[in-house]
């Protein structure tokens, strides 16, 4: 598994395991999927309250057996903010998610804590203090955000004393908006329109790692683009470099994304061991240049 250091101290897989759907597998399916991305050297698992309201955290817990020995082996992320109907990152509702988290996982620490969608009531000084007063109890060693442009961050940043050293965000070969406005500057087309505020660009500026999440998604959860008859010259071209390559199409679309020269991490939702297994062989493969580009091109991309 490839490895990458985010602030010149955290050592993370560029693969990340997604657990949103644990809740959707039995507790003998989940444990076989932890201790395979673990025998995978993927340590890092992605989790939200949200997620299953709660219910993923508490199988994940219960499937990995935690305990002090395996908890220093692992990395452990969630997120918080997301309430039913509204969005909350006032100090109140932050400290009292991460407590409820850290009971379901059946932990004393978070490494990472995320806010999840930009809340745009916002209170940027209650997110400093209670990032702060996270950080100080040992409750959460680092922090980012999710779903959230360049000036929401600087925004937050502003008023937090921690580095935010995370952004997750979806991209896929269909949902590339970040990498379309960058190649389409100062074009009069609808790829041009800079959806994110140059976050990509932001990111590695900043040194943000971002997270890619729904890697294999097109539009917002509309559907999988691999083996999908709405996009044939796509998928055409994905199996025949995968061909090439001998490793699968899903490879090749998370071979894609880590490729780009940011150090993108990419969040895997599968519950499937096999699964993952065949779609982490991309890590055997980098792709050149005039691939990703044929790739880009063959989902529909202009480039000017």
């Amino acid at each position: 598994m490839r490895q990458m250091k985010v602030n010149n101290e955290l050592l993370i897989p560029q693969i990340v395991i997604g657990c949103m759907r644990m809740n959707s597998v039995s507790l003998e399916k989940a444990e076989e999927l932890i201790q395979t991305a673990l025998d995978l050297d993927i340590n890092f698992f992605d989790h939200a309250d949200i997620y299953g309201k709660g219910e993923c955290e508490e199988i994940f817990a219960k499937a990995i057996g935690m305990n002090p020995s395996i908890r220093e082996k692992i990395i452990l992320q969630s997120k918080c903010g997301i309430r039913k109907g509204f969005f909350d990152f006032s100090k109140e509702h932050i400290l009292n998610s991460v407590d409820g988290i850290l009971k379901r996982l059946n932990t004393e620490y978070l490494d990472i804590l995320l806010l999840h969608r930009p809340d745009t009531l916002v209170e940027p000084e209650e997110v400093g203090d209670a990032f702060h007063q996270l950080k100080k109890s040992g409750k959460v060693k680092y922090f980012g955000v999710s779903n959230q442009k360049p000036m929401q961050i600087e925004l937050l940043q502003k008023y937090v004393d921690e580095k935010l050293m995370f952004n997750q965000l979806q991209l896929s070969i269909t949902n590339s908006t970040m990498i379309q406005s960058g190649i389409n500057v100062n074009m009069e087309n609808e790829s041009a329109l800079d959806r994110d505020g140059s976050v990509l660009d932001y990111c590695r500026l900043k040194d943000i790692t971002i997270q890619a999440w729904s890697p294999f998604q097109y539009g917002f959860f509309e559907g999988v683009f691999l083996d999908n008859d709405k996009f044939p010259e796509l998928n055409g071209k994905i199996n025949e470099i995968a061909a090439k390559y001998n490793v699968s199409n899903s490879a090749i679309a998370v071979a894609w994304i880590m490729r780009h020269p940011a150090n993108i991490q990419t969040i895997l939702g599968t519950m499937n061991p096999e699964r993952l297994k065949d779609i982490c062989k991309a890590c055997e493969v980098t792709l050149s240049r005039e691939e990703w580009y044929e790739i880009y091109r063959s989902a529909g991309n202009i480039l000017p």
